[in-house]
């Protein structure tokens, strides 16, 4: 019980430094200066104004020196991180799988900041992701451990014929996500992956639209999208396939 609270614990202040990387990377800034400051009157923050989720709740959402109301993306990435980071024992278990298992969430995390305010996600972002991606799968491979390599040449190449097809449908960073995405988690788990991460972000698209927040044929964040099929693929793969297996051969044997 104690590890899965220091994992809350840490995810809480990984969450708040990944927000930091999110929004200055893509504007290629120091993740380490200047200190944060409000984005309104550039008042630089105290310690006490950046304890994370804690902090927006005691400001109630505003600034504390000119009252412009803060960007809920800081509280709900950090709470995020730590929700992740505290389950994520719990679905892989307490081993080497587990790092992987973090390091996709801390991925997620920071692309999950840059492409909701930028629509970027930066490649060096995925080239750092894929170091580690590839050292921890040196150390914890997948079985058969070539599974990484067809993974991630698979998807990016089906993702970069979807690109062609549809002339641009796909974009840039998210093909290269996607292939970083297949060589840590290999080609079954990243195939369900995309296929929930289209089935999301249609239904969000359209959500949206009814709701009048974005028009149609406005181009709509897809890194949300990943973050939240991947992580379901990642998670709950083998169950989802075996339910759908299950009520296929319902449907054919009724």
């Amino acid at each position: 019980m104690m590890l899965i609270i220091l994992l809350c614990f840490y995810g809480l202040l990984l969450g708040s430094f990944y927000n930091v990387v999110g929004l200055r990377i893509p504007k290629n800034k120091s993740i380490v200066t200047p200190w944060s400051a409000c984005l309104s009157c550039n008042h630089t923050l105290t310690a006490v104004e950046l304890i994370p989720v804690v902090s927006f709740l005691l400001l109630r959402g505003k600034c504390r020196h000119c009252g412009a109301k803060i960007s809920p993306l800081y509280p709900f990435v950090e709470l995020m991180t730590a929700i992740l980071f505290m389950i994520s024992p719990i679905l892989v278990g307490w081993n080497v799988e587990l790092l992987i298992s973090l390091t996709l969430v801390s991925l997620f995390m920071i692309i999950f900041v840059s492409d909701i305010t930028y629509m970027l996600i930066p490649d060096r972002i995925l080239l750092f992701f894929f170091g580690l991606f590839l050292i921890e799968r040196i150390i914890y491979p997948l079985d058969p451990w070539y599974d990484s390599i067809i993974g991630g040449l698979v998807v990016f190449i089906l993702l970069l014929l979807i690109a062609y097809v549809s002339k641009g449908g796909m974009g840039g960073g998210d093909i290269k996500l996607f292939g970083v995405l297949g060589f840590a988690l290999g080609l079954k788990i990243v195939l369900l992956a995309f296929f929930l991460s289209t089935l999301i972000g249609t239904l969000f698209g359209m959500i949206s639209i009814l709701l009048g927040k974005h028009k149609k044929r406005e181009p709509i964040p897809f890194g949300p999208s990943i973050m939240f099929g991947t992580l379901l693929a990642y998670y709950f793969g083998d169950q989802l396939i075996l339910l759908y297996l299950s009520f296929i051969g319902f449907t054919a044997g009724g």
